[in-house]
């Protein structure tokens, strides 16, 4: 814990770092939480240094986040066996017990209390039994806002939380409560503060941020509602780039479509999630849509935006799921006109409806078809990209120097890299496309 100053003094202030998993939405809560620990009582450093406490947000979609939740806890006892974590986030009020069995985990918060994360810290003695904070999950019904302020290029603001979905594979409104969102006012004061720290562009980020205005000030009704934000947040001058994380295809309607295509800052990029392309196994997942609606969407989309990118999230495996069934899903996203997918194999969560459900699909068909999915998603992303070489495109460039090379990203989300030259980092500049180079990354 002793560290010497340049100057020669002694700081007994413990050295904290963090570590997020999963989702946006939960690197925008790890930055506001992280905020609260001010230089005059911890040392922030990072996850790969020697630190007193380590703190992991963590996440339970798939199973795989679980596993990694125990090698970060590894990695923090490797860097020092007497080091004090605390586990906080969706993981952390889903499986609390289960999280406090790993050794070395001292303290677990749940969705309301990793907000007071601070106030649960006054003594860092490693722990023979850890303990858990966690409120009942209809508990969790006040909104904490949200944003990151890390990577100086881009930040993460969070504008809704929960969801009042009831998707059969899904333990996120377990984890996060009901559908609930920020002011439209606060968020406009918090997008003014980031563009004032030199952050050219803000993702939005939520659960269901197409659900944002129900439960703005305590009230289940919507007093404004996604078209009200985003048509806001457009008219701050300031705000360079607006690119909206993610969105259920239902709640995306034809006016959104339509403004983001005329829009001054909102950038033609969509992340649609679709799960199946097969009604029956979408109907089991109780999504609020069928294929033909989404199909709808990307139509509406290429119609008034072609250079538009798409993204797609895609479940394989769900239970019942048969070999035509999955080969429809196939077919209808490879007749689509989208960019890339995010692929998972279904992950059976437990306290969920499809857990529950028969004709479960081996592990090894899952991941059969999984890699199925992830090959067409290479050749959607480079069918789009020779589609674009020969256009100009606006790409604001990363701070950050990898392997001699500066990399960032234009509108529609295509990756672009330049040599390394740090007066391209955090600026936008209009270039042409020349090539795809051996990598992946498109150049000028």
């Amino acid at each position: 814990m002793i560290k010497i100053s340049n100057k020669g003094e002694i700081d007994l202030k413990p050295r904290v770092a963090f570590y997020t998993l999963g989702c946006k939405l939960n690197f925008s809560e790890t930055a506001t939480i992280a905020r609260d620990f001010h230089s005059d009582k911890f040392n922030r450093v990072s996850f790969d240094s020697p630190a007193e406490v380590y703190i992991i947000n963590t996440c339970s979609v798939t199973e795989n986040a679980d596993t990694k939740f125990k090698g970060v806890v590894k990695k923090a006892l490797h860097l020092n066996p007497d080091a004090f974590i605390a586990a906080i986030g969706c993981y952390a009020q889903l499986q609390p017990e289960s999280l406090l069995s790993i050794d070395g985990v001292d303290i677990v918060l749940g969705a309301s209390e990793k907000f007071k994360l601070i106030d649960y810290l006054g003594d860092l003695t490693k722990k023979t039994q850890g303990v858990i904070h966690s409120c009942e999950i209809s508990d969790a019904n006040n909104y904490e806002s949200s944003f990151s302020l890390d990577d100086r290029t881009r930040a993460f603001l969070k504008v809704q939380d929960g969801c009042d979905y009831k998707c059969t594979y899904c333990t996120i409104p377990k984890a996060r409560g009901i559908s609930r969102s920020d002011s439209l006012q606060n968020i406009i004061k918090q997008a003014i503060k980031i563009t004032s720290k030199g952050i050219k562009e803000i993702v939005l980020t939520g659960v269901n941020i197409g659900d944002f205005g129900k439960g703005e000030f305590g009230n289940k009704k919507h007093q404004h509602t996604f078209l009200d934000l985003i048509n806001s947040l457009d008219e701050i001058e300031a705000l360079k780039r607006i690119r909206i994380s993610s969105i259920e295809p239902n709640l995306l309607s034809d006016k959104i479509i339509d403004f983001v295509a005329k829009s001054r800052a909102f950038v033609p990029h969509f992340h649609i999630p679709l799960q199946s392309g097969n009604n029956e196994i979408l109907k089991k997942m109780k999504r609020r849509y069928l294929s033909d609606l989404y199909k709808d969407r990307i139509i509406k989309i290429k119609t008034l935006m072609p250079d538009a990118c798409i993204g797609a999230d895609v479940i394989v495996g769900f239970p019942g799921e048969s070999d035509d069934d999955f080969l429809e899903t196939y077919k209808f996203i490879a007749d689509l006109d989208i960019s890339y997918l995010h692929v998972f194999s279904y992950s059976e969560r437990p306290n969920t409806e499809a857990e529950k459900m028969v004709d479960i699909i081996p592990k090894e068909l899952r991941l059969k078809r999984s890699k199925m999915l992830r090959g067409l998603s290479v050749k959607k992303r480079r069918s789009f990209y020779e589609k674009q070489l020969g256009k100009k495109v606006k790409v604001l460039f990363e701070q950050n120097n990898k392997k001699g090379y500066a990399t960032g990203f234009s509108e529609n989300y295509l990756k672009v890299r330049a040599p390394w030259n740090p007066k391209l980092a955090n600026t936008i500049h209009e270039i042409e496309l020349v090539k795809i180079d051996e990598e992946g990354f498109l150049r000028f």
